[in-house]
């Protein structure tokens, strides 16, 4: 009897790309269609995870360094949701002046970049490969960091985007490409 650990097998690998395959593949047919945007309320998802973050780190703040990696989080949260923002189609109707919204291609390989990323280096760990020994609370808080920065940033620059283009359309103004 082999008393070694275990190494994964290719199931383990099979059975989440499925999964991820198939999520993206029910995405990418609604990828071009375009959804109403409410532009008034783009500030109630922010605002409701500013809430839930504010409450983790007051119940549990981060400790010593901790801080530092949740400010270079919310940055890089920041800075990726801007840019996801920005590959957001946004149009307005010239006569109506509702909004709508549809999602680029480059959104869709922008997540699967994000989702490669994570499973190489889950991958290389499992695999043998080093090791990235992290406290469980602080990888969260960071997490909640970079997720308030990316939700925040993302429809941030949404909103501006939108009323620049309502203000171009109620002025009669053709819209910047």
């Amino acid at each position: 009897m082999n008393a070694s650990t275990p190494q994964p097998g290719w199931i383990s690998y099979a059975i989440p790309a499925v999964v991820i395959l198939v999520v993206l593949a029910l995405r990418w047919r609604r990828l071009g269609r375009a959804r109403p945007l409410k532009v008034e309320r783009l500030w109630i998802v922010p605002a409701l995870y500013l809430v839930i973050a504010a409450l983790g780190f007051w119940r549990f703040p981060p400790v010593g360094l901790g801080w530092l990696w949740c400010l270079i989080a919310l940055g890089a949260g920041a800075a990726l949701g801007w840019q996801r923002g920005r590959l957001m189609r946004i149009s307005v109707d010239p006569v109506t002046h509702e909004v709508s919204q549809s999602a680029s291609p480059a959104t869709m390989v922008f997540v699967l970049v994000l989702i490669l990323i994570r499973s190489g280096v889950r991958n290389a760990e499992a695999l043998g490969g080093p090791a990235f020994h992290v406290d469980v609370a602080m990888l969260t808080d960071v997490l909640i960091a970079f997720a308030l920065g990316l939700l925040s940033a993302q429809r941030t620059e949404m909103w501006l985007r939108a009323r620049r283009l309502i203000g171009q359309a109620r002025a009669g103004v053709a819209p910047e490409v």
